[in-house]
């Protein structure tokens, strides 16, 4: 940190700012320092506690003992300050709950931390903290620093079609389909949407469901035991993805089919999801793998009635004009092949039909972190590059 950054916060701790300094590193994804992040960064962390895990540098775990010895401070005092910080406020990763060498490590702003805060069984269980959590989460992911980190797409997630959409496409595969996709897995837990519910924390949200986030695999069991998620069964979660699908939402998932550890879902909206306004107010897919099927309208008998529009999650479907200047106006580089617009069509107007060139997703986490590593560390050296030269400008 730069002699003149820690001037342009007079009234912030000097643990404030190293804390604040650890979430910008451009290898955790984070934003440059500001205002909002040193907010953020307040609110999360009590002074004692910002005095101890400004310790914790990225990509380095450290025990509480290690921790301790850095901060000068007891270790039975540390201790019950990682437990805090791991286990009641969730802002802070740990490995090894509960033994000798249980290990902690920082987690990204966005995606770890907000969601780890964000995520349990129901809203009823927010206080004014998670609250003002939210709002000062809101106001950083606006500043739209998440983009600088996909100028080489790394493609983390995939939208799948809604299954109506795609229920007599030969061309379907079983990564298209939700519920093949569930069968890999013998353990479910949801909880509530984390976008959705920090939507309606600050602003009121869109009012759609909140129950739908899914954790399948390994980590399901594991937060089931921490309350944070209640335990389904997979026709539970067919179950409610339907649901939601009718309400207008859609599912994205972890883009890898190895059926292996642990893996991930929800089901979106347009309005809070945090992966879809990285396109619709960023003009950002990177974050998104190019989707299997892409809508086609059939402009002879179309009647332009608007409900492929209106039912779009992504505004890539719009009906502009009137009278005998009405058209039809699809917008590529927002679709995400969710096949709402096709299941919304009276007529049958509109169909899904497959991309030529699709690729299918990796086979497993070793298969996609040997195609999209070499990526993400190739965003986050050009992100630390291009702020070292402002500061040489400067």
């Amino acid at each position: 940190m730069s002699g003149s950054e820690i001037g342009a916060y007079p009234g912030v701790s000097k643990a404030d700012l190293e804390v604040a300094k650890n979430y910008s590193s451009p290898f955790l994804l984070g934003p440059p320092m500001c205002d909002e992040l040193i907010e953020l960064v307040r609110h999360m962390l009590t002074e004692e506690e910002a005095e101890v895990i400004q310790h914790l540098k990225p990509w380095r775990v450290r025990t509480a003992a290690g921790l301790a010895r850095a901060s000068g401070r007891p270790l039975s005092e540390v201790k019950a300050i990682l437990n805090g910080l791991a286990h009641e406020k969730y802002i802070i990763a740990s490995y090894g709950n509960g033994k000798e060498r249980e290990l902690f490590a920082m987690m990204p702003v966005i995606p770890g931390t907000f969601e780890s805060v964000l995520v349990r069984i129901s809203p009823e269980s927010v206080t004014p903290w998670h609250r003002r959590f939210a709002e000062l989460h809101e106001a950083l992911f606006s500043t739209g620093f998440t983009v600088k980190y996909v100028q080489k797409p790394i493609d983390s997630v995939r939208y799948l079609p809604v299954g109506e959409a795609i229920q007599n496409e030969p061309m379907a595969l079983p990564s298209d389909r939700l519920g093949e996709i569930l069968d890999r897995y013998n353990d479910f837990a949801v909880g509530v949407c984390q976008c959705r519910l920090a939507k309606r924390l600050t602003d009121g949200g869109c009012g759609r469901t909140l129950e739908v986030c899914t954790v399948m695999g390994t980590l399901a069991p594991h937060l089931v035991d921490q309350g944070r998620m209640r335990k389904v069964s997979r026709n539970e979660v067919l179950e409610i993805k339907t649901a939601a699908e009718k309400e207008g939402l859609v599912t994205w998932m972890m883009n890898e089919e190895s059926g292996k550890f642990t893996s991930a879902s929800c089901s979106c909206c347009g309005c809070c999801c945090g992966a879809l306004r990285t396109i619709s107010e960023f003009n950002t897919p990177g974050f998104i793998a190019p989707p299997h099927f892409m809508p086609h309208v059939d402009s002879v008998n179309c009647k332009l009635c608007g409900k492929c529009a209106e039912a779009c999650p992504m505004k890539a479907v719009l009906v502009l004009g009137e009278g005998e200047q009405k058209r039809l106006l699809y917008k590529h580089e927002r679709c995400i092949g969710c096949g709402l617009c096709a299941v919304a069509c009276p007529k049958g107007n509109v169909t899904m039909q497959p991309v030529p060139d699709y690729r299918q997703p990796p086979g497993g986490w070793p298969s996609y972190l040997a195609k999209y590593l070499p990526r993400h560390l190739s965003n986050m050296l050009s992100v630390r590059s291009s702020r070292r030269q402002q500061e040489r400008n400067a």
